[in-house]
């Protein structure tokens, strides 16, 4: 497999704390995703739909940035 040279200029502990934070923001993108899903919209359930969809799009860019950060922080000398 390819080494990915890292060219952040970042400390191994500042790229492992932003791998974690970019996980942690994706399941936390995740449980607001379904609260607002199944959440009660009241007359506004349309814009609470949408916003559930705008929410849950953000989960794969932030796990791959939680990997790309992690395999970084791997990689730190």
């Amino acid at each position: 497999m390819d080494t990915i040279e890292n060219k952040l200029p970042l400390s191994k502990d500042a790229l492992k704390l932003l791998s974690d934070l970019s996980l942690a923001a994706g399941f936390l993108s995740i449980v607001l995703s379904l609260v607002s899903w199944f959440g009660k919209g009241g007359n506004h359930r349309d814009q609470a739909e949408r916003w559930a969809i705008f929410l849950g799009l953000w989960v794969p860019s932030l796990f791959a940035l939680s990997h790309r950060l992690s395999r970084a922080a791997e990689e730190a000398d």
